[in-house]
């Protein structure tokens, strides 16, 4: 895997950005479509999850997130006209205004580093983090059953709004609770529970069903349409994130656990401290 991000590292990035294509046999990026949603997504968060998890020594990883992190904010952020921040997509240098519901998870991600950002940018990534957490909710509370569709759009007058049929349907996702989750614990603000039980009375009232629970055909229908599958993810992820937004800090701690993109613990691996005096055993 390192040597896989070394070669990565070296390759020349189209504004600095990683295309989600890269052709194995000639290590060359395959075409130029950059999202940080579907296909994207876990990549970035792995680059300040190995900084993290190695506890904190791992700068090649530092500086490939904190790098990448530049590039998205210039090429793929924006702010809508009614200021809803947003990260679109890149297609071959043109910009799709889409947000993907898997793209919410880069609230708590940008939360989650902020706290070691260079130049004195923790601020700004963290008011970065709750402007995206603050979209993704819209596009929840802008739907007739109060989840949110698979992707949403900033194009054609509308605003964190599904326009098109295959892109308004709800699969259990936790991607816009994991960054209720690292941003209630970043900042304690109430309205981060308030927003995830807003999530909680949605799922009970229009996802549960006999045998569990149950993703929704269309988010704006005024009655569930439901898909008939629960997905793995619901349990592993969803609500294990809904449970630690409802938890106390000291609940599995960042200062000594990392969760993988599937949401497992993962320990953070303590460097030996050097030239401490010898202790008397």
């Amino acid at each position: 895997v390192m040597n896989i991000r070394k070669v990565l590292n070296r390759l020349d990035k189209p504004q600095g950005l990683y295309p989600n294509y890269l052709n194995p046999n000639s290590g060359q990026w395959g075409q130029h479509h950059v999202s940080v949603g579907g296909l994207g997504d876990s990549f970035y968060e792995y680059l300040l999850k190995a900084w993290l998890m190695s506890d904190k020594t791992d700068e090649e990883g530092k500086k490939m997130y904190y790098d990448a992190l530049q590039a998205i904010e210039t090429n793929l952020m924006r702010k809508s006209s009614n200021g809803l921040t947003y990260i679109a997509e890149w297609k071959g240098g043109l910009l799709e205004h889409k947000m993907g519901h898997l793209t919410c998870f880069a609230g708590g991600m940008i939360a989650l580093g902020a706290d070691g950002a260079p130049d004195d940018k923790t601020g700004h990534q963290m008011e970065e983090a709750a402007e995206i957490a603050r979209t993704c909710h819209e596009s929840y509370a802008r739907t007739a059953l109060k989840l949110g569709p698979e992707a949403f759009r900033f194009d054609g007058g509308v605003e964190a709004i599904a326009t098109r049929q295959n892109e308004k349907y709800f699969i259990l996702r936790p991607e816009v609770i994991e960054t209720y989750m690292y941003m209630w614990r970043f900042t304690h603000d109430p309205k981060y529970r308030d927003w995830g039980w807003e999530a909680v009375q949605a799922l009970e009232q229009h996802c549960r069903v006999e045998g569990g629970y149950s993703g929704v055909r269309d988010v704006y229908a005024s009655s569930p349409n439901h898909d008939d599958v629960q997905q793995s993810f619901y349990l592993a992820e969803t609500l294990k994130y809904l449970y630690l937004l409802f938890s106390d800090d000291d609940h599995l701690p960042f200062e000594h656990w990392v969760f993988n993109t599937e949401a497992h613990p993962l320990p953070v691996i303590r460097k030996e401290i050097k030239d401490r005096p010898n202790e008397v055993e």
